[in-house]
């Protein structure tokens, strides 16, 4: 049984979603921060501390593991596409659905200070 992969910007509601999805399909979730928290022993903060990059490369790990799974209900991060072999990855054993939902509702609901890439700022999600 394959994966439904959840894909959009930070905040546009894809772990709800994904919870949501999992609850009535009887399906097991995975959020791909949170496998990767668990996998490294690292907070995100943490990773980005180190550097974006070494983040990514984590994030990339994490969705070629996620590929060998079956039957998941799978909330990425918002970066997740930034690198076109996560998608490769996510797409061998998942259907890809992207959530879009406006910035500015997103700003009304997300608080953007514990987000590492909006630390200076919701102006990146605009860019």
């Amino acid at each position: 049984m394959k994966n439904i992969v959840l894909i959009g910007i930070m905040g546009c509601g894809k772990t709800t979603i994904a919870r949501l999805l999992a609850d009535k399909l009887q399906r097991p979730v995975i959020d791909t921060d949170e496998y990767i928290v668990e996998k490294y022993q690292q907070t995100i903060q943490e990773m980005f501390e180190v550097s974006e990059e070494y983040f990514r490369n984590k994030e990339t790990e994490a969705c070629k593991d996620i590929a060998r799974l079956d039957g998941h209900i799978v909330s990425t991060g918002g970066g997740v596409v930034l690198n076109s072999l996560n998608i490769d990855y996510l797409k061998q054993n998942g259907i890809i659905i992207y959530i879009d939902r406006p910035i500015d509702n997103i700003l009304i609901d997300v608080e953007t200070s514990t987000r590492p890439l909006l630390k200076e700022g919701p102006q990146k999600l605009f860019d």
